[in-house]
């Protein structure tokens, strides 16, 4: 048990057993992290409603802009990665995420610019939106009511969509990227529209209650891929640009949520020099030193050692101008698996489901949402307490 000055508490090893006892999942988890994470499919409806009410139509009166900027940092900054991604390599003009103060210096009155905080005042957005209003640019803000990011907008005249903040940020992905993708759609950036949106909220709301608390872990897919993770060094791989925005979001939550180190990003990447981790002292030379007799869900070899979660997409994308052909990323990822495997690098596979671009994302993300706060609850680790962040802050702001 580690008990610092800081606030640190929890155990090395994970408590497999905890997982199957909803009592001590809620008491392990005092702020809600799992009720936050299964309110997905309600973020989506009640965002989609609050875009609704703001006066969006504005954006598209001066016509398409020259580039779209999306500018935040964490879980705001990922929704303009979901933002290009879901627009896809046909999208008219260039999707830009800024995760740094202020905005690029060629943005100007040609420019539309996306503030996105969750809390309504991180220096990113806030530099970004009171920039793009001095230089003359389309501002959208995205954020907490009543925050200085409104203030922001207000004085800019632009239009502001707000999103109650009822849990962190990690746990917000959804209220905050609506919004985002329904200003694109104003400018004539995507096309999602109701049934799409209306299909992904059900579609999080199906994947919560298979991951729900009392799901046993034989059955809850999320609890699975947690014991799977549990005491390794977590490796993902997405297959396809919308897989590797996945991936990139399981690297945030297992890191944020369970605090474990990971590798993440794209397959294609992967294949020109990462793949090697796989022959390294985490993969193949700890994973040699297994009993082949052994009962592989039992027996572990006594050094930490690499898991494999491959995100693979494969459906959606027809589109002759992809970045890659369907073929290839398909071929790469069996490539991937073939080569975990004869390096007894176990791998875990999500396949996306869905007919939609963005269902096909929530798909991706929703259980690897769960089995990271899974992860950190077997850990003895409150989700959502994260001691080093509010250290870091007190630090930074001295």
């Amino acid at each position: 048990m580690i008990d610092g000055t800081a606030g640190v508490s929890g155990h090395r090893n994970a408590d497999e057993a905890l997982l199957d006892d909803p009592d001590a999942l809620a008491e392990r988890d005092p702020g809600g992290m799992l009720r936050h994470i299964a309110s997905a499919g309600a973020q989506v409806r009640e965002s989609a409603a609050l875009a609704a009410e703001a006066n969006l139509a504005v954006l598209g009166d001066e016509g398409r802009p020259r580039a779209v900027v999306i500018a935040g940092i964490g879980t705001a900054g990922r929704t303009g990665d979901v933002l290009a991604t879901v627009a896809g390599p046909r999208c008219p003009v260039p999707v830009i995420p800024h995760r740094s103060a202020g905005v690029p210096g060629w943005v100007g009155a040609a420019d539309v610019v996306i503030a996105v905080s969750a809390s309504g005042r991180s220096p990113e957005a806030l530099g970004a939106a009171e920039a793009a209003h001095r230089r003359g640019a389309r501002l959208v803000a995205v954020g907490a009511p009543d925050s200085q990011l409104q203030s922001v907008a207000e004085r800019a005249r632009a239009p502001f969509i707000p999103v109650p903040r009822r849990a962190p940020a990690r746990a917000s992905l959804w209220a905050l990227t609506v919004p985002v993708l329904l200003a694109a759609r104003t400018l004539g950036l995507v096309k999602v529209n109701e049934a799409d949106l209306a299909e992904t909220a059900a579609r999080l709301d199906a994947d919560a209650d298979r991951c729900r608390p009392t799901a046993e872990s034989f059955v809850n897919p999320a609890k699975s891929l947690a014991l799977g993770l549990a005491g390794s060094v977590p490796i993902v791989w997405g297959s396809s640009p919308l897989a590797t925005v996945a991936a990139r979001r399981f690297g945030d939550t297992l890191s944020a949520n369970a605090r474990y180190p990971v590798v993440s990003g794209a397959l294609g990447e992967a294949g020109r020099g990462r793949v090697g981790l796989l022959d390294g002292v985490f993969g193949g030379l700890v994973e040699g030193e297994r009993d082949i007799f052994a009962d592989p869900d039992e027996e572990r070899p006594a050094g930490t050692r690499l898991r494999l979660v491959l995100l693979r997409d494969g459906g959606l994308n027809p589109e002759e101008d992809a970045d890659e052909p369907l073929a290839v990323e398909e071929r790469r990822a069996e490539a991937v698996q073939t080569l975990a495997e004869r390096r007894g690098v176990r791998c875990d596979v999500v396949t996306a489901e869905g007919g939609s671009a963005l269902e096909r994302l929530a798909s991706l993300v929703a259980v690897p949402d769960f089995a990271s706060i899974y992860l950190a609850l077997a850990h003895g680790l409150d989700p959502m307490a994260v001691p080093a962040i509010t250290e870091m802050k007190e630090l930074a702001n001295q």
